[in-house]
């Protein structure tokens, strides 16, 4: 067990106006199971580069742990020609082969998996034979970034239970089961300062649900004390100005001694009424000072809109002993399904990868004229239906924000300002497409969902790499204008909160 101390540490990528941290302090423990969240573009995987010493950087980190970082990197295509046997010395040099064997039998799956080429494993496999390496050593602190993205329920569920025996690692994951199954404390980014907190997800964002409403009421409070005290300050500048302007046509020559005394009394009584106004004035600035800062950690969760359509159908999509399979494969991908698509509902396909779920999505999307599906039973789709879909892929997007909403016919201007609403930074609408993090790209392809007035929104695994704050948002957005809506997403959260019915293919 050993303390990793970080001191004034301060880091920027060269170019960029902000830094990402500054004169951040904070300790952690080696033996923690740490989850790490923030918003995304925040520093979190930052963070994990700067522990594995890949950039420069000002202040200090004090450290004696040895890191291994996951995901490993497979560079080219070789790499993916080669088995995980061969790889993993690479990824983690003086391994042993029977360590790695353990731990692939404690994420329930095939030893056989670490002879095929690593190019053929699914998503899960890759992301399985990875953990199994990452955790074969002895004494590493591991540094895991977002390892459930792309996997079904059913892989994910291995994963946590196999993340929830183990500790000595930081967790970067938006998944809120996957944290509270896993952690122990939390390190967090906020808005304006970095603080650690023992516990889960849960138990972290009830304290600051918690400190969120005693800083807003504070807030409120010195508001209020401010006008007050702004109020009888100006009460008594007036009062002041009035009795100073009683001493004009006194002249001391003149009057007799009676009227000298009732001059004196006037000015110490305007001198003592600006002595109070300069008091109020003090107590405005220090009010003013206490209440600098308690909004500055706050996440404000923007309100989205939508603007689903009505169709005049109520059922927009039915199938009845539906199979499909590719024409250039003899596997049937679905067999014998029977489902349909009600206005207002939301739908939840589920099931393992490979079952089916995004086949299903891209025949509906193409119903009219696919070519390279072949389908038995009857499947029927309400006519002129509009459709607003999310693909679970970024890979086609490129170039500047404008010519992409030029391209999708959508305002440039909202989608602006639905990005900002989803915290993305203005700096980030200069720069290209392909350049955004994944959670960043992820974000463009809801915008521009949102944007798209539809009878149905199809989104496929739209959530992830999108952090925590987000996801509550878009929650909050589909509760709110209940738009009819199929979904593919593992995130269980999202959907116990949003499924009116789930579909298991």
């Amino acid at each position: 067990m050993a303390q990793i101390n970080v001191s004034n540490l301060t880091f920027g990528y060269e170019g960029s106006y902000d830094n990402i941290f500054e004169n951040v302090s904070f300790s952690i423990d080696t033996n923690w199971k740490l989850g790490f969240i923030g918003r995304n573009g925040k520093g979190k995987t930052t963070f994990l580069k700067l522990l594995l010493g890949k950039y420069e950087y000002q202040g200090s980190i004090t450290k004696t742990a040895v890191f291994d970082y996951f995901p490993y990197r497979v560079n080219d295509v070789k790499d993916l020609d080669k088995t995980a046997d061969e790889l993993m010395e690479k990824w983690k040099p003086q391994v042993e082969n029977w360590r790695v064997l353990c731990e692939l039998g404690q994420l329930e799956i095939d030893a056989e998996l670490l002879y095929r080429p690593f190019g053929t494993l699914s998503f899960g496999e890759r992301t399985k034979v990875m953990l199994a390496v990452l955790f074969s050593g002895e004494n590493d602190f591991l540094l895991i970034d977002e390892p459930t993205n792309h996997l079904d329920q059913n892989a994910r569920e291995i994963i946590k239970k196999y993340l929830a025996s183990k500790k000595g690692f930081i967790l970067v994951s938006h998944d809120r089961d996957l944290l509270d199954a896993c952690v122990d404390h939390v390190l967090v980014l906020n808005r304006a300062s970095i603080e650690v907190q023992s516990g889960n997800f849960t138990s972290w964002w009830e304290n600051k649900e918690k400190a969120d409403n005693f800083a807003k009421a504070e807030n409120e409070k010195h508001i209020k004390e401010i006008g007050k005290l702004k109020a009888a300050a100006d009460r008594s500048a007036r009062w002041a100005d009035k009795n100073e302007s009683t001493k004009i046509g006194y002249d001391p020559v003149k009057e007799n001694d009676r009227s000298i005394s009732a001059r004196a009394y006037i000015g110490a009584k305007t001198k003592k009424m600006q002595s109070r106004v300069k008091s109020y004035e003090a107590r405005i600035g220090r009010k003013i000072e206490e209440k600098e800062g308690l909004l500055n950690d706050i996440e404000t969760i923007k309100d989205l809109k939508l603007m689903p359509l009505s169709h005049y159908k109520e059922r927009l999509i039915e199938c009845r002993n539906f199979s499909l399979k590719y024409a250039d494969s003899d596997k049937t991908v679905i067999t014998g399904l029977d489902f349909e698509l009600k206005q207002g509902e939301r739908v939840f396909l589920k099931g393992k990868n490979g079952c089916g779920k995004s086949s299903l999505i891209k025949y509906i999307l193409h119903a009219s004229g696919t070519t390279k599906m072949l389908t038995t039973g009857t499947f029927s789709i309400a006519p002129n239906l509009v459709i607003s879909y999310i693909n679970q892929d970024t890979s086609h997007l490129s170039g500047k924000l404008k010519d992409y909403a030029d391209q999708h016919n959508i305002d440039y201007t909202m989608l602006l300002s639905i990005l900002r609403s989803l915290d993305m930074e203005r700096v980030q609408f200069e720069k290209n497409i392909e350049d955004f993090s994944e959670g960043q790209k992820k974000k463009v392809l809801i915008a521009a969902s949102l944007l798209t007035p539809a009878h149905i929104y199809i989104w496929d695994e739209p959530l992830n790499y999108i952090d925590v704050f987000s996801r509550i948002q878009i929650e909050k957005l589909i509760e709110r204008f209940k738009p009819t809506m199929l979904v593919v997403e593992h995130d269980v959260r999202f959907m116990e909160k949003l499924a009116t019915r789930v579909v298991e293919l």
